[in-house]
């Protein structure tokens, strides 16, 4: 049963993490733990916290106190390459694709970093033609098996995005930060990047900051709510989208403006 999580279940934890800027409390005293194997996103009115709460997981920032642990192991000042290699991966920062290489280019691509073997450009096209099946399996998982020889400048923005998750896929990662995964999509791109999402998460567990209250509502387990840098709310929908602070959070808002809302 989930509400009877223990530790060993958490594949995220942080604890009392506080983030200073020169005085200003961005992030205050959150303390999150986020399931193995769930969809947990993190929502919030903006300069909320949201963004810089990321910047601390994957080492862009180093906390003012706190700690940040992993499977466990405390990695609170580890640098973003270790992270990396531990398998806490965020969309963006492997996914900005080779805008004018083929979609099936740009997948097999990230499959050469994840064997380590970037850097080897002086291959020929021939020797990395055996990653083309693994890439072509991961095209299929996200849709994109059609479009293997587009390039990726030609794709539509949401089609961009799900090739971004085919990279980001292709690390293997254990935990997926995704950093707004349907910013600036119209309902089609939004409702198949919804699916994809949960498509995706059948064996790994994703971390998101969404402002689409109808993607949150519909694929996330656990909601944790922030605002002024603190954690207001915790749970499922259902709970979080009936209380006071978090309806005064989004500036005394109705239900409509709740679901709208931007974070």
């Amino acid at each position: 049963m989930r509400n009877l999580a223990t530790m060993a279940d958490f594949v995220l934890e942080t604890r009392d993490l506080v983030k200073e800027f020169k005085g200003f409390v961005a992030v205050n005293q959150v303390s999150l733990g986020v399931q193995r194997g769930h969809i947990h996103a993190l929502i919030g009115p903006n300069g909320a916290g949201k963004t810089t709460v990321f910047n601390l997981l994957t080492k862009f920032l180093i906390p003012t106190s706190g700690s940040i642990l992993f499977n466990g192991h405390d990695i609170t000042h580890e640098k973003p390459a270790q992270v990396a290699r531990r398998g806490i991966v965020r969309s963006f920062q492997i996914s900005a694709t080779f805008p004018h290489l083929s979609v099936l280019q740009n997948v097999r691509i990230a499959l050469q970093r994840a064997t380590g073997t970037s850097l080897h450009f002086w291959r020929s096209e021939h020797s990395l033609n055996v990653l083309n099946d693994q890439a072509m399996a991961l095209l299929d998982t996200v849709g994109l098996s059609a479009f293997a020889d587009s390039l990726a400048v030609e794709l539509a923005y949401g089609r961009k995005r799900a090739l971004e998750i085919a990279t980001t896929l292709a690390t293997e990662p254990e935990l997926m930060l995704l950093d707004e995964p349907t910013q600036g999509m119209g309902h089609e791109d939004v409702d198949r990047v919804t699916q994809l999402i949960k498509k995706v998460s059948a064996n790994r567990t994703i971390l998101m900051v969404e402002h689409n209250m109808n993607v949150v509502s519909s694929i996330a387990d656990t909601i944790s709510v922030l605002q002024r840098g603190q954690v207001i709310a915790e749970g499922p929908y259902a709970t979080v989208s009936q209380d006071p602070q978090v309806l005064e959070a989004y500036m005394g808002s109705t239900d409509h403006e709740l679901e709208g809302a931007h974070g």
